[in-house]
């Protein structure tokens, strides 16, 4: 008779790299340094002790619930790896997305129309005056984020994936225009948008229309959008309202005040998305202004559909005190910050300290952007990123960069439904949670150019492991 294995093991390629210790408690180590990437290690050369540790792992002091790690469907990430043979793009997709093989991708985000990673400026419906949304249509999205989330799927039927819109069609918004503000005189001429200079918008303001007739378009056209894609097989399971709702830019955004917002959420949205099924978050939030937050939060109408807050960029600055503030509302980072196309070291150690930032402040999600990008990541509006992949279109060849494995370091071992535990002592590079299955994952960063020695007390005993220099590190404990 066939022996049937439950679907929470560990993939038999990874047990085997576990080695029993003295005292019976079995591990695997992965480290990741400037010069090699993902280096198995042996577990035998990690010592078991008894006695004090600088460093203490309180696996029953449980904190928040990890409900995954991802990414952001972005067209140029699909176009990207477009470049690349079939049998190299699935390699890539199987890595990010198969279960027990690389990344484990379980939760991503996707834009609800064009976003700055896009090819171009598109909306589903840009019919001046089309209220009913007559011609809504996600014809342009068959060309590239359906045929990224099918391929995604495919290796992981499971993914969760929810939207938010950077901009609304042009005809909502008072300067009937995709963008906010105009480059500057020294952007290039083939990055620049055509907005006239007096139609520019500014933080603290509504770009979009605030009339009756416009917000319930706007909630329909979200409706349609949910709809649409649940014919495609793709269920969107949560929305936000706006992406970066302060901030004025050159690409596809558009600026909302706390108070326009929420009676879009309060009056509109909220009932239209509890109608349709789909859960409804705040954000995303990109200041540190938790007063903006508290504006729908402690609203009698937009409170009753809102079930968590996203956060990005200055937005960090916010998330401890909505997490104090309430405590059971779900929290997720909604976007890493960018960087600038080099993919070096260094950044990937600035990503480190944002990772432990907000899992640290209560987040459940955390989310890298860019999958994909061609060498230099350079975005239709004219600056570079950085990005999990890179391909490079003349030898059409690509590679993982060091984001990409510092990720990793955290979504391979940590699985939906873990728990942050805590960690106290002399030592702030570290971060400890508990799998459902009762293993423990150590993650940890030595930023020091020579090795040193972390002595970690987890129950009775004492883990004692040599670090090397500028390294990462994912201990599993069982």
């Amino acid at each position: 008779m066939r022996k049937i294995v439950p679907s929470f093991v560990l993939p038999v390629f990874l047990c085997s790299l576990f080695v029993s210790c003295g005292n019976k408690r079995e591990i695997a180590w992965v480290v990741s340094t400037p010069e090699i990437s993902w280096q198995i290690q042996n577990s035998s050369d990690i010592k078991w002790e008894k006695g004090n540790a600088e460093t203490l792992v309180d696996v029953n002091d449980a904190r928040q619930t990890i409900e995954g790690f991802g990414a952001c469907f972005n067209e140029l990430g699909w176009t990207s790896l477009g470049l690349l043979s079939e049998a190299d793009r699935l390699s890539v997709i199987q890595e990010l997305f198969a279960p027990g093989t690389g990344a484990n991708f379980t939760i991503c985000r996707m834009p609800l129309g064009a976003n700055d990673f896009s090819r171009n400026w598109y909306s589903y419906n840009e019919t001046d005056g089309d209220f009913e949304m007559k011609n809504f249509s996600i014809s342009n999205d068959y060309e590239t984020l359906i045929p990224f989330i099918k391929e995604a799927q495919a290796y992981n039927p499971s993914l969760r994936i929810w939207a938010s819109p950077w901009s609304p069609p042009s005809w909502m918004k008072y300067n009937k225009h995709y963008a906010c503000a105009v480059p500057n005189e020294h952007w290039a001429e083939q990055y620049r948008n055509d907005l006239a200079a007096d139609r520019q918008g500014a933080e603290g303001t509504n770009m979009f229309i605030q009339e009756d007739g416009y917000f319930k378009a706007y909630a329909l056209y979200f409706r349609k959008f949910i709809e649409a894609y649940r014919k495609e097989g793709i269920d969107i399971f949560m929305v936000m309202p706006q992406n970066e709702f302060n901030s004025c830019q050159i690409f596809p955004s558009c600026t909302w005040t706390a108070s326009g917002i929420n009676r879009f959420v309060g009056e509109y949205l909220g009932p239209e998305m509890k109608n349709t099924g789909v859960e409804l978050f705040f954000g995303t939030m990109e200041r540190a202004n938790t007063l903006l937050t508290d504006t729908l939060l402690k609203d009698k109408l937009s409170s009753r559909y809102i079930r968590g807050v996203g956060f990005q960029w200055a937005g960090k600055g916010a998330i401890g005190n909505v997490h104090a503030g309430y405590p059971d509302l779900k929290l997720y980072q909604t976007e890493q910050e960018c960087g600038n196309g080099k993919n070096d070291w260094q950044y990937c150690c600035y990503a480190w300290s944002l990772m432990k930032h907000y899992l640290t402040e209560g987040a459940n999600v955390y989310t890298y952007w860019n999958i994909s990008l061609e060498k230099g990541g350079i975005s239709r509006w004219g600056w570079s990123q950085n990005s999990l992949v890179t391909v490079d279109p003349v030898t059409k060849t690509y590679k993982y960069n060091y984001e990409y494995y510092l990720m990793k370091h955290f979504s391979h071992y940590i699985r939906p439904g873990a728990k942050r535990v805590a960690v106290s002592g002399e030592s702030d590079d570290i971060l400890a949670f508990k799998n459902e299955d009762n293993s423990t994952v150590i993650v940890l960063h030595n930023s020091k150019d020579e090795e040193i020695t972390r002595r970690i007390k987890i129950g009775e005993d004492v883990l004692s492991i040599t670090l090397k220099p500028q390294s990462f590190h994912t201990i599993t404990v069982n």
